[in-house]
């Protein structure tokens, strides 16, 4: 779950991105204030706009929201004082974690990408590389499923020339680090970095 928050380029609505995967069709409902968008097929809350939201508290941030068990709280308050009866599935866990390059392999179908599979410490996963320096046995930044990197773009599962991807191993200046070098590749972290571990600035 994501939220997002531009008064002057949207107005005082708080935008609630549930879930990541984007619906084929949509219907929504409003009540009050609140407006729940689902997907047409599953019923599944796929995003909600809260209107008014600096009535309901206080927003400082400009672009993505962090969002904390405080935040949730005064959102469930707002829905129900708006009678929307949802419920968040908030997940606090980090979405830039320390990875381990486990494999390595060409890809298929690209000569420029490499199948990579990755230890993130709670999962392993398989990720579609394409930068130059990336090598079995590296400690690097995983962007996760449902990350927003700092361009504003949200980390989806994809795939990419027939091959699945799970999340994204990232470079210095996907993460807009400072002094990060125009030159293509990943950042490679120390050896030292523990796997499964919040990556932080």
């Amino acid at each position: 779950m994501n939220l997002f928050y531009n008064r002057d380029g949207v107005g005082d609505v708080l935008l609630i991105q549930h879930t990541v995967t984007r619906p084929d069709a949509i219907t929504t409902a409003s009540y009050g204030d609140v407006t729940v968008i689902r997907n047409a097929e599953t019923d599944e809350v796929a995003a909600i706009n809260l209107f008014k939201a600096s009535s309901y508290f206080t927003i400082e941030t400009v672009g993505k929201v962090e969002m904390t068990e405080e935040i949730v709280d005064q959102l469930q308050g707002a829905f129900r004082k708006n009678g929307a009866e949802v419920e968040l599935n908030a997940d606090f866990s980090p979405k830039f974690v320390v990875g381990h390059v486990l494999t390595k392999e060409k890809h298929p179908n690209a000569d420029k990408l490499s199948v990579c599979t990755v230890d993130l410490g709670s999962e392993t996963v398989q990720i579609v590389c394409g930068a130059p320096n990336v090598e079995l046995g590296q400690k690097v930044v995983v962007a996760k499923i449902g990350a927003v990197m700092p361009s504003g773009m949200v980390i989806r599962d994809a795939e990419l020339r027939g091959v699945a991807s799970t999340g994204m191993i990232c470079s210095a200046k996907e993460l807009a680090l400072p002094d990060a070098p125009e030159e293509k590749g990943i950042l490679v972290l120390d050896s030292n970095a523990v796997v499964g571990e919040a990556f932080t600035k």
